[in-house]
């Protein structure tokens, strides 16, 4: 079976449909005229009318809202000044409340917050419907900030300055308008500001192309170029390392999604870094670390594609190229991420789908190697207290049937103190957590969790649910959820996590099998997962479903139209699906790394044998769908969806659609709308899959 994959692809994509200009839904671009409103307002009533409509929709509704509003969730935390802050939402502050404690507070049961400010109180009295986007504040202990608010939850948002001692916005201090945009300390008296300046200010991909020094008191137009991108980056933006004693000011062009030049800033000007396009690289003290997405043959020798490396950095501007390998990746090991302390670095590490982390202290000149005895079980993260003044950093655990917990651990110690746990949320004891190889096409084999209940039977029935994302290497882990507990666990319901290639689970080489022309090799590995299910009994077409969201959208939406006889349902999230024009919606050209671009005729070719788009035809029968969305996502376009669906019911197809009107790519502003929006979704999903 698995080798039939191929054959059916090409059966059905070589006929694709050109729709372009002569689209006839292309209207439904038009994200809030009122005619596209209107049309999105029936469609939500109608979605409503049927899955409220079941006997369990309110109870399991209030269910989940009670589980996303919890006052025992963990409330995680960020250290500034000696203070630990947290931006927190639940029933009473729906939009939330940014507030403060001790960390000797922060371990009691009952922390003594101080709200610092709230979010419903502001949008009463501005008349706006905030949504926050963060904070950052002046390192290392000063009192302003700068706040991000976002109206409806979007990607845009304006900036203003904060006094922290005062708890209120600063009379004329930093402001900027709502935009795409990045601020960042430099010191009290001067912020590196990437925003709309105007026209011709900002790149096809609608985010800033000039980075500017905004000294206080002055104009913003008035403040001086420090960098100008070219129009088809993506992005620029400037920041500085604030590390006492090796303050660095450094310019960042972002090129594409996967490559970048860094220009260390100096009296003389700018000075490029010079690292390959495509690694991260970045200062910790005195050294240089280098994160590499490619082989690298640089001062005689060559370092592997997914190395870490580092260099003294000062030695490394002056011509140098000697470097210390801090990791090296195998056939199922890459590099999950990098945290500093004080003075360590924390790497943490998968493999085959489980973390790891390992510590690094620079003695000498040299590095020395320690494994932490960390859990070995489910998905770990690391995150420093304060990265230049303590050794500190907090460790959370968790996996698909375990309470995420939080713990305070210190550099050079295997001690965990714990912090803060999540609440149950639902009875673990029945289930168990199996990881599966499938093997794909080219025969590939591709990993994938379970989770079931331990006494269900293989014999085809279970109603399952296949998750998947496959893009722009972000690893899929164990993570614990309430929300799928109660809302599918707890109804008999299979949980599928698939870990295919696209993603990040087995570092660069992972990735970049699926990249452009090779975007299929993603469909065809969460294919074949669908058929080992099959295979294995765990369910069987008429019981299982998928679901995916944003690029993941993409990829149920692919699935669907290649393989519609393995699905009886499809949940396609803030999805890309016309990926003859994503280029041209929104931040789309900023993913033409990841997908290729649709004007290039050569790239079109391959492009247009997946999207989903082109590919849905009247004369097919598809499993019902529910594509969900917000109006007011500014990343991937709510015109995808609309399209989408708009095709699909003009060819006669039975499908579900649903668009928050605000929200952002994250589908919801607040946990209420999370609620609504999960209740709709494994409504759905029961009603198709039982």
């Amino acid at each position: 079976m698995r080798h039939l994959i191929g054959e059916m692809i090409s059966e059905t994509s070589i006929t694709a449909r050109s729709i372009d200009a002569d689209d006839p839904h292309l209207w439904l671009e038009d994200v809030s005229s009122g005619a596209a409103l209107d049309w999105v307002r029936a469609r939500n009533a109608a979605c409503e009318r049927e899955l409220e409509g079941h006997s369990d929709f309110a109870a399991l509704r209030e269910r989940l809202a009670t589980i996303l509003n919890d006052k025992a969730r963990i409330a995680y935390i960020s250290e500034h000044g000696g203070l630990v802050y947290n931006f927190w939402r639940d029933a009473v502050h729906v939009r939330g409340v940014w507030r403060r404690t001790t960390l000797e507070s922060y371990r009691d049961a009952a922390p003594a917050w101080e709200t610092v400010l709230d979010l419903d109180q502001l949008a009463i009295a501005e008349r706006e419907n905030w949504v926050w986007a963060g904070a950052s504040s002046l390192p290392p202990a000063g009192t302003r900030c700068l706040v991000f608010l976002s109206r409806g939850g979007g990607d845009a948002h304006v900036m203003r300055e904060f006094d922290l001692a005062g708890k209120a916005f600063v009379a004329g201090g930093f402001a900027l308008p709502e935009s795409k945009c990045s601020a960042r300390w430099l010191d009290i008296d001067r912020l590196a500001v990437a925003t709309d300046f105007g026209a011709g200010s900002m790149t096809t991909s609608g985010y800033p192309r000039i980075v500017k020094e905004w000294r206080r008191g002055g104009a913003l137009d008035q403040a001086s170029t420090l960098f100008e991108a070219r129009a088809d980056d993506l992005s620029v933006s400037a920041y500085k390392d604030f590390t006492p004693g090796f303050e660095h000011e450094f310019v960042e062009r972002q090129i594409g999604f996967y490559s970048s030049e860094l220009f260390l800033r100096g009296d003389a000007g700018l000075v490029r870094v010079d690292k390959p396009d495509d690694a991260n690289a970045y200062t910790v003290r005195d050294q240089l670390v280098i994160e590499l997405r490619s082989d690298w043959e640089v001062g005689g020798r060559t370092y592997p594609q997914g190395a870490l490396v580092a260099t003294d950095f000062v030695r490394f501007m002056d011509g140098e190229r000697d470097f210390a390998v801090l990791f090296t990746p195998s056939a199922t090991s890459s590099l999950d991420g990098v945290a500093m302390t004080a003075s360590a670095l924390l790497l943490t590490e998968l493999d085959n789908v489980k973390n790891r982390i390992v510590e690094l202290r620079h003695v000498n000149g040299q590095w020395q190697r320690r494994e932490v005895n960390a859990p070995a079980f489910g998905a770990l993260g690391v995150s420093a207290l304060d990265a230049t003044a303590s050794d500190r950093y907090f460790l959370t655990v968790t996996d698909f049937l375990t309470p995420t917990s939080l713990y305070l651990c210190q550099a050079g110690s295997d001690r965990r103190q714990p912090l803060k746990s999540m609440p149950v949320f639902f009875d673990a004891k029945p289930y168990i957590v199996k990881q599966f190889e499938a093997v794909s096409k080219d025969g590939t084999r591709v990993p994938y969790f379970v989770v079931m209940d331990r006494k269900a039977r293989m014999d085809g029935l279970n109603p399952t649910v296949l998750y998947g994302y496959g893009g722009f290497e972000i690893a899929m882990k164990p993570f614990y959820s309430g929300v799928t507990g109660q809302a599918w666990l707890a109804k008999g319901g299979v949980y599928v996590l698939a870990n295919i290639r696209g993603g990040g689970e087995f570092g660069p080489r992972w990735h970049q099998a699926a990249l452009k022309d090779q975007r299929q090799r993603a469909f065809d590995d969460f294919l074949a997962v669908a058929q080992d299910l099959i295979e294995r009994k765990v369910s069987s077409p008429r019981h299982l479903g998928i679901m995916g969201g944003s690029n993941g959208g993409l990829l149920v939406g692919a699935a669907m139209t290649q393989r519609p006889d393995l699905f009886n349902a499809v949940v396609c999230q803030v999805p890309l699906l016309d990926m003859r024009r994503y280029h041209k919606l929104l931040a789309g050209a900023s993913w033409m790394g990841e997908y290729g671009d649709p004007e290039v005729a050569g790239e079109w070719e391959y492009i247009q044998r997946y999207s989903p788009y082109h590919n849905v035809f009247g004369d097919k029968r598809y499993p019902r769908m529910l594509l969900t969305t917000s109006t007011r996502d500014d990343r991937v376009h709510p015109g995808h969806a609309r399209k989408m669906v708009a095709l699909m019911e003009a060819q006669g197809h039975d499908v579900l659609y649903w668009e928050n009107l605000e929200g952002g790519h994250a589908g919801a502003a607040n946990n209420d709308q999370q609620a609504q929006m999960w209740a709709l979704t494994y409504t759905f999903l029961l009603e198709q899959l039982r």
